[in-house]
């Protein structure tokens, strides 16, 4: 569901005097037992809204709309397994304005919600805008019930992509405090984490309620009327793997995530990561206690991409140096510490090139000619 022009909705005006009408949703969800028809009730409250919102908005607003259709599609859909939402191309200054496809994602989950559907248990989120976290939320989002929240947490494996919320001294917090509410929701089921940001680098998903700008004392809220409440620590309890990419954290938030779940942890990794504060032996520093030494080392990894560069004949060794030295000079490195899953590179670079001789016959059957 990509966000794009159509999808825009502007402001509902009052046809005599122009003034911009406030519009309170309230999704429309017939009871198994009701016997009257969806044309003898207003769908959007009184049927004043309901002909000023079918003259104002296009047919599309209405479909997104349409919970009654998203559950008879997943109720067509008993063995479904694996979920996928993807709503990509927000644009920044559309982050705190309603879409079409924040309605689409209200009726979606809503669905999930009332069908039957045992054997979902995968949910990725790829790419997805930071305020989808609210649609989305069994506990906070436009239409849940008390009962919403049994459906999500049967969820064990979830992926998030999210439009970055950039990293400054003093960021929005509305968006982030949405996310930490949302990951809430897993806490008991979920056993493999991923979560990257798209874009700029953003705070650690994980470790937010360790973040200064998040905090009661801190005055810079979008939103000044928010409650000011603490937000509680995340704690899985099944999680055995993690991932996240492209983030800012502190030495002592790794520790402190390593530290509350070293009794299931088997797998983490941390892709593009840039630690504000301290050094990896401290942020790792837990494994030295949980396993009583320090031999997790010497099987730790740094990882880093490295090209094969096949340079043609006449081409000067200067040059070629030149332009590895400006590669790697720009090519950040990711350290990668996982628990029970240490060797990777090795075995599978032999598998790829099959040893030396497979790559002199490689390069003896190139068209051109190389060195």
């Amino acid at each position: 569901m990509p966000h794009t022009p159509e999808t825009f909705l502007p402001p509902l005006l009052d046809p005599a005097t122009g003034e911009e009408v406030n519009f309170t949703y309230e999704p429309y969800v017939p009871s198994m037992n009701d016997s009257t028809s969806r044309l003898s009730n207003p769908t959007y409250g009184s049927w004043e809204m309901t002909d000023l919102l079918v003259k104002q908005y296009s047919p599309l607003f209405h479909a997104a709309a349409n919970v009654p259709s998203f559950i008879r599609a997943f109720s067509a859909l008993p063995n479904l397994k694996y979920l996928r939402i993807s709503c990509p191309d927000q644009e920044a200054g559309q982050h705190y304005r309603r879409s079409i496809v924040d309605y689409a994602l209200i009726s979606l989950r809503i669905a999930v919600e009332r069908s039957n559907l045992p054997l979902l248990d995968t949910l990725s989120l790829a790419p997805i805008h930071p305020g989808a976290v609210l649609y989305l939320n069994p506990t906070m989002g436009i239409g849940a019930r008390p009962n919403s929240i049994k459906r999500w947490k049967k969820i064990s494996n979830l992926t998030i992509c999210m439009d970055s919320v950039p990293f400054t001294p003093h960021p929005p917090s509305d968006h982030l405090k949405l996310l930490h509410s949302y990951l809430q929701v897993f806490a008991t089921s979920l056993t493999d984490l991923v979560f990257r940001w798209k874009g700029s680098q953003g705070l650690s998903p994980l470790s937010l309620d360790r973040e200064i700008c998040l905090q009661q004392s801190s005055p810079k809220l979008a939103c000044p009327r928010r409650c000011h409440l603490a937000l509680r620590p995340l704690k899985f309890a099944q999680l055995a793997k993690t991932e996240v990419e492209n983030i800012v954290v502190d030495a002592s938030q790794v520790s402190s995530f390593i530290t509350t779940h070293r009794h299931t942890i088997r797998e983490f990794n941390f892709e593009d990561t840039y630690l504000r504060s301290g050094t990896w032996d401290q942020a790792l520093a837990p494994l030295t206690r949980i396993s009583g030494s320090e031999k997790w080392k010497e099987k730790a990894e740094e990882v880093m991409d490295v090209p094969l560069v096949l340079s043609p004949v006449g081409l000067e060794k200067e040059k070629v140096n030149e332009v590895l030295l400006d590669y790697f000079n720009c090519k950040p490195r990711t350290f990668r510490p996982s628990i029970g899953a240490w060797q990777r590179a090795g075995a599978k670079s032999r598998e790829l090139f099959g040893g030396t001789e497979h790559m002199k016959r490689f390069l003896r059957t190139s068209i051109l000619s190389w060195r």
